[in-house]
């Protein structure tokens, strides 16, 4: 659950309580819905995550779990 609050929270930088604002999620809907992120509001950033809902938890449990096998990855190649 933490790697995925902090997903958001690197994902929003500069628009934190207002993600409609931010270009990186406007641009992350253009290339995954085809909606233009230029003409996007806030009432159509918040309506998709409405809708695409459980596979934007599905992403963060995954990212979630990328993180953890990287951390086990980094922690078995250091040398003592």
């Amino acid at each position: 659950m933490f790697s995925a609050m902090r997903f958001v929270w690197n994902a929003t930088r500069g628009a934190r309580l207002r993600p409609w604002r931010s270009e990186y999620i406007k641009w992350r809907i253009e290339t995954y819905s085809g909606m233009k992120a230029e003409s996007l509001t806030r009432k159509d950033v918040l309506g998709f995550l409405w809708r695409e809902k459980a596979n934007l938890l599905r992403f963060l449990r995954w990212t979630g779990e990328m993180e953890s096998a990287a951390q086990r990855l980094s922690k078995s190649t250091e040398r003592p």
